[in-house]
Formats: C-alpha cells, structure tokens, sequence
C-alpha cells in the first residue's frame, strides 16, 4: 500500500522584511479533503504565510510543495494554474460585471478557441461558452446563487459576496483552496450559510483546505486539525479540543 502524500507541504518555510522575521520555521503538511485551521493573534504573520503560499511573496528561507512539486520561485498564475486559489480578507470581486461573468473568468483554462472565432462567432465559439456557462451555473448553485447569475455583483448582500468569490476560486479546479477570514463581517446567519458551503465543497469536490478565521465557534466546529501562530512562529498544532485546551495558546491568543 502507497504511502499517503500530502496535496501542500512546506518545510521549515520563512521570510524575512529587512531585519524583521514575519514567518520563520513554519511546517506544515494538508492531505487531499481534509480542512485545518491557521489561527493566531493579529500580525501573528497568518497572511504572510497565505502570500508565500500563493507566490506573492517569495520565501527567503525554506521550501513549499503542492502534489510533490517544489513552488519555490513561481510566480502567482503559477501557483495558482498548478492547483492553488485563495480568498482575500477584503472581498476583490468585480463588482460592474454580473455574478455569472465573475466565475465564467475564471475558467480561462478551459477556452479552446482561439481570438479569430470569438471575433467571428464560430460554432467552437458558441459550443466553449454553453460549456462554461454551464458550469459556472453548477458553481453558484451550490451557493444558491443561480438566481442572481445576471446581477451585478455589487447588487449582493456582503454574504453573498463572499459565497461569489469561493464560488470564483473553485472555478480555477484548484486542490488546495485558502480560505482568509471567509466569514468576517457576517452575521450568525451568513455564518452558519457559510461553514455548510465550506462543508460542501470539501466534500463534494476533495480539495484540501486551509482556513483563517477569527470566528472560534466556526474553527472549532469545522476544523479537523488546527495549527497555532504567534510572532511568525508555530507554537501549537493538534485537534480542537486540544488547542482549546493548551495553555501557550490560551495565554497567546484565545484568553485575550
């Protein structure tokens, strides 16, 4: 029997601002459907390690690597054609072009045709975009925003957004979705949407997925291993109930 591989992988993984460490030392290992959380206090250096993972920041020490292959040194299309998306803490959507259109982008990978048949209006044409409309269509139904496929996205309440932009980043057929606060600015309600979306897409769809979130209630439910930074470095990692329950973390982060 094969030896199980992780989708993501990163071996002793930092960077370095000048004289000041923002990551260091940061090891970290996700497999194919599972969901950890990366928690911490504010500046603990969480989306920094999101900006290593996805190429906008290159690492000054240390390796990362998705499905075996070292990411070191590619840029953020790279990371992102090789199997990578993310969200942002601030929502990015375009927001003057409608909710369908934002998904139908990025399927870029799947346009077969070349610039002189969407000029012309080709059969190849016509046949690409039925395809990628119907899958864009299946996209937002798992968000229950097949509805509102011809909305402008700004017409969106902010939960709804934040389903589009998900919604945007599944498009990409990634293996590892990171997820940055996902549920911040939401009300019990848009939370609760929110954690059975995520639940459905790791499901249904197998990726690996690695989430920053404030909202304890929400990691602690929805987590299967969480992973604890402080200053840039790890000082917990395990299940739940036993970061919840570790002293380091607590005087860190959860008791303040």
């Amino acid at each position: 029997m094969s030896e199980r591989k992780p989708v993501l992988k990163t071996e002793r993984l930092g960077i370095t601002f000048g004289g000041l460490r923002a990551v260091y030392d940061f090891n970290i290992e996700i497999y194919e459907g599972e969901l950890v959380g990366l928690i911490g206090p504010n500046g603990a250096g969480k989306t920094t390690v999101f900006n290593l993972l996805t190429g906008v920041y290159q690492p000054t020490e240390g390796e990362i690597y998705l499905d075996g292959e070292k990411m070191n040194g590619k840029k953020t299309h790279q990371f992102v054609a090789a199997g990578i998306a993310r969200t942002f803490q601030n929502i990015r959507l375009f927001h003057q072009m409608s909710v369908i259109d934002n998904v139908k982008v990025a399927f870029g990978k799947d346009i077969k045709y070349r610039m002189g048949a969407a000029f012309f209006r080709t059969p190849s044409y016509w046949k690409t975009e039925k395809e990628i409309t119907e899958k864009a269509m299946n996209l937002l139904s798992i968000f229950h925003l097949e509805n509102k496929a011809n909305y402008l996205a700004s017409a969106l309440p902010y939960g709804e957004q934040r389903k589009l932009e998900i919604a945007r980043a599944l498009a990409t057929d990634m293996k590892v979705l990171l997820l940055d606060e996902p549920a911040a600015g939401m009300n019990p309600t848009e939370t609760a949407e929110l954690l059975e979306c995520i639940n459905i897409i790791r499901d249904r769809f197998g990726v690996a997925i690695l989430l920053i979130e404030h909202d304890m209630s929400l990691v602690m439910n929805i987590c299967e291993r969480i992973q604890v930074i402080s200053f840039g470095q790890t000082i917990a990692r395990g299940l739940p109930e036993e970061i919840a329950n570790n002293p380091e973390v607590i005087e860190a982060y959860l008791g303040k």
